[in-house]
Order: structure tokens, then C-alpha cells, then sequence
């Protein structure tokens, strides 16, 4: 089983709980493979993840500039973060995106750092990770401009509508689905877990965030990814062995993880 986005960074499991005890309770509880993201604890982010995917084998990553840290997006950061990009062990950039619901950047910022890292993916023939927040389309039309669909995009923790779902679908885009698909009050994502297609379908902790039941309250990891996929499975009334076949080789063929 692969988890296909967690925040392996050891500013957030560090002492005696750091990243390697999590990457050896993952692979104990089954999660044979993680991805780690290198966005969204500042700048400093990439280089972190970058460091703890050579350090484990089983372990993948990208690099990139989170739209709450796009204040910190300058040419000289955006040439440090390109360089990480060329290291085997990174397989996409991001997270990117927009976020409206925090503003933590100002939106014209947050709109150049991401359409700047878009057109350095598909240069490199990488794809992205999306992060989408409350910008009502922008994000999706952003996408179509500046042809990132070509090289591929994911939606990660998708909380949007069916009918967005299938927006990105058509494009050939791919939707992640995190462990609030667990949680009693979320009908619209356990909603679009039984429509999406199958073959865009992937699933992630975006751990340290968003623990599912029956862990819920504590702080996520990768070992707690299967807790998610067995929903998953039972919304759309598929063996839980099969969905995860399938959405690791979605996994895989996304990132071009060999």
C-alpha cells in the first residue's frame, strides 16, 4: 500500500517519534511506500523532504512552494527549489495552488508563485499537486491556461463537488482522497469517493493532519492510510485488496514511480 501524501517533515516528528520510527510503523502496518510533499512548512520544506527520501528508499518526494508560504517566493528561492527538482527522488512539484479560506499570502502573490512553478513543471515534464482552497475555479482555470494537464495533475485532499470532480476528470486529472472521507459529517466527499473513476482514484493522510477514525484526535501518520482506503472500498462496494492494487498502480503511474 502506498500513501500518497504525508508531510514526512522532522520539524513535526522529531526526538524518539521522528520520521524513521514512522516510516518503520508504516511499513509495519502494510504501507510498504510514502510520498512525502516538501511544501507547506515554509521554503526550507524541500530540502527536508528531499533529505528524508534518500535517507529511505521506499520513500518518494516533491519539492515546491505552498500558496500560505508564496510570500516567500523570490527568484533566487525559485532557482534553489528548481535545482532540488532535478534529484532523482523527486518525482513532482508541489503542493501548489490557492488558498482563499486562510490568505496567509496576498492572492496576487500566491497567484504568481503558482503559474511560475506550473510552467517549470511542464518544461520538466513533471507533474503537480494541487492545493485548492475555497478559490471558487481559479485554481482549474489556472491549470487550463497554463496546460499543466499535459504533464498531469492531482488534486490532493480533494473536498470539493462531484461536479468539480468531474471537471478535473475530463481534463485527465487525478483526485486524492484523505481520511475526512471517515468522518460522519462528510457526505460530500465520501459522495465523490464512490463516483470518481476508478483509475484517477489515489488515497493519502496528508499526515501530520487530518487523522481518520478510529484515530482521530491523534496525531496522523502513514501507518493509518489502510483506515481510509477500507472506507473507501466500502462506499463504492469493492474488495478492500482490489481497491488498493488499483490505487497503487494509480499511484505509480501518476508519479511515474517506478
Amino acid at each position: 500500500m502506498i500513501d500518497s501524501h504525508c508531510h514526512l517533515d522532522p520539524t513535526v516528528f522529531d526526538g524518539d517519534d521522528g520520521v524513521d520510527a514512522v516510516v518503520a510503523r508504516a511499513v509495519a502496518a502494510g504501507v510498504s511506500h510514502m510520498f512525502t510533499v516538501g511544501s507547506g512548512y515554509g521554503f526550507e520544506s524541500a530540502a527536508r523532504a528531499l533529505a528524508v527520501a534518500r535517507r529511505h528508499p521506499n520513500v518518494r518526494c516533491s519539492v515546491g512552494l505552498h500558496p500560505h508560504d508564496a510570500a516567500e517566493f523570490s527568484p533566487a528561492a525559485f532557482a534553489t527549489l528548481l535545482q532540488l527538482a532535478s534529484a532523482p527522488e523527486v518525482l513532482a512539484l508541489g503542493e501548489m495552488g490557492l488558498d482563499y479560506h486562510y490568505d496567509r499570502s496576498p492572492r496576487d502573490v500566491q497567484r504568481n508563485a503558482f503559474r511560475q512553478q506550473l510552467r517549470a513543471a511542464r518544461e520538466r515534464r513533471l507533474p503537480v499537486i494541487i492545493h485548492d482552497r475555497e478559490s471558487e475555479g481559479e485554481t482549474l482555470s489556472i491549470l487550463r491556461e497554463e496546460g499543466a494537464f499535459t504533464t498531469g495533475v492531482l488534486y490532493h485532499c480533494y473536498t470539493g463537488t462531484v461536479a468539480q470532480m468531474e471537471e478535473i476528470v475530463s481534463e485527465g486529472g487525478y483526485v486524492s482522497i484523505p481520511g475526512i472521507v471517515t468522518f460522519k459529517n462528510s457526505a460530500e466527499m465520501q459522495a465523490v469517493a464512490a463516483a470518481v473513476p476508478v483509475e484517477r482514484l489515489l488515497v493519502e493522510t496528508d499526515s501530520p493532519f487530518l487523522t481518520p477514525v478510529p484515530h482521530r484526535g491523534k496525531r496522523n501518520e502513514p501507518a493509518y492510510v489502510p483506515f481510509t482506503l477500507k472506507r473507501v472500498a466500502e462506499l463504492r462496494g469493492m474488495d478492500a485488496a482490489d481497491l488498493e492494487c488499483q490505487t497503487d498502480a494509480n499511484t505509480r503511474r501518476f508519479f511515474r514511480w517506478e
